[in-house]
């Protein structure tokens, strides 16, 4: 009988860093295919083990960007490329790439948030004509806390990019605010039919939601992720439950119809 809690080793490719705390790990992988939104346990023995979004997918490796918050992610960032790490998964539902196809896409991601929706934006940056019109919209607390910025300069030239700050330092040029400010500046010829990602921190996604929602986008076109602190992973240890809902199964990707019922 299959251990579904036995992990496998992965080799760090390459370590890209974004912040003093966020970094970005490109792990060997050849296994199960990955959707974007989907996690992975990452663990390091005698330390334990963290719940990683994937950010990145690629011919023989994902992408994990790993934020230093606690003492799994303290020794993550310790390794060097050449180092291996043990992982299990993919786990979750993800976001499914062929329902925003042909239409009018937007990504709204809150700092971190940013991650988990990071390959969608990629392959529609790599294939602007799968879209009918595609754009991201990113928040962050400050320019120092600004994630993938190369990746953001490749993004603008193929797709429309928003950004701004909550707060900026003098002599920052760009745009700062909440994210919520960006809604209205969005162009779309049918809100009412337009596809829409949202993922961050709670509070930001509870009045982005609403936003869109006094714009005219339809709840069913709203699409959220929740993060959650996934223990097993498999729905065994309950720690991700949310009312009848295990988030580690039956998420962390929901449509906004079901989600906006889910309640601590």
């Amino acid at each position: 009988m299959e251990n579904i809690y036995m992990p496998f080793i992965s080799r760090i490719i390459s370590i890209t860093p974004h912040t003093d705390i966020d970094y970005t790990f490109r792990m060997e992988y050849s296994g199960k295919p990955v959707k974007p939104g989907q996690f992975f346990e990452v663990s390091v023995p005698k330390y334990g083990e963290a719940p990683i979004s994937i950010c990145g997918i690629g011919e023989g490796y994902i992408d994990l960007t790993i934020r230093r918050v606690g003492v799994v992610t303290d020794v993550i960032h310790s390794f060097f490329p050449g180092d291996k790490l043990f992982i299990r998964g993919p786990y979750g539902n993800g976001f499914d790439i062929d329902i925003f196809r042909g239409k009018e896409v937007i990504v709204a991601a809150g700092g971190t948030g940013l991650a988990p929706v990071k390959a969608i934006v990629d392959h529609f940056a790599a294939n602007p004509q799968d879209a009918k019109s595609f754009t991201v919209m990113m928040g962050f607390k400050s320019p120092q806390d600004i994630l993938f910025k190369k990746d953001i300069e490749n993004w603008t030239k193929a797709i429309s990019t928003l950004m701004t700050v909550d707060k900026a330092h003098e002599g920052y040029e760009g745009r700062v605010g909440l994210i919520t400010g960006l809604v209205n500046e969005i162009p779309v010829e049918n809100i009412t039919e337009a596809q829409v990602v949202i993922v961050g921190p709670p509070i930001m996604m509870k009045f982005t939601v609403g936003e869109f929602i006094k714009r005219g986008v339809k709840e069913e076109n709203i699409w959220v992720s929740y993060e959650r602190k996934m223990c097993c992973g498999v729905g065994k240890c309950g720690h991700c439950k949310m009312d009848d809902t295990y988030i580690c199964l039956d998420g962390p990707v929901f449509n906004y119809v079901e989600a906006k019922h889910l309640v601590d």
